[in-house]
């Protein structure tokens, strides 16, 4: 059996070429690991996925994921593991990483939470300027509960 980011290659690729960068291989195999997922995923599970059908080495899976971040593609979060993890960025206003999460402190598994309102009421001190909003909710997700 395939893996189902096999299936999600084009879409990957139209992406890439969207953006106006180059299209390489590493850079679909790793968005398209990315379109698959239905949670925020770490390098190592990007490089594991990929193991079997494209030969990318690790250091290669990070500056792609980096990549995708600088692009505006993706999203990093920290887990509460401090492991970075890499999201779809699904609308153009989740570019700057601006909405919730949820993670599952049973399976360590973390969402993104797009249909939350995240608009926060606060005031910042003189000269302070926010770039990232982090709300985080944690508890037990669907597949746990």
């Amino acid at each position: 059996m395939k893996p189902p980011y096999l299936a999600r290659m084009d879409d990957a690729e139209g992406q890439i070429r969207a953006t106006g960068e180059r299209l390489t291989q590493p850079r679909t195999a790793v968005l398209a690991v990315l379109l698959a997922a239905d949670h925020a995923i770490a390098h190592q599970d990007v490089a594991a996925t990929l193991a079997a059908h494209h030969a990318i080495d690790r250091v290669t899976v990070y500056r792609v994921l980096d990549w995708l971040v600088d692009a505006g593609i993706a999203h990093r979060l920290a887990g509460d593991d401090r492991v970075w993890r890499f999201m779809l960025n699904y609308r153009a206003k989740d570019a700057g990483h601006k909405h919730a999460h949820f993670t599952c402190k049973q399976c360590g598994q973390t969402f993104c939470l797009n249909d939350i309102q995240t608009r926060l009421n606060f005031k910042l001190p003189a000269g302070f300027k926010s770039a990232e909003v982090d709300l985080t909710i944690r508890g037990a997700c669907a597949h746990c509960s």
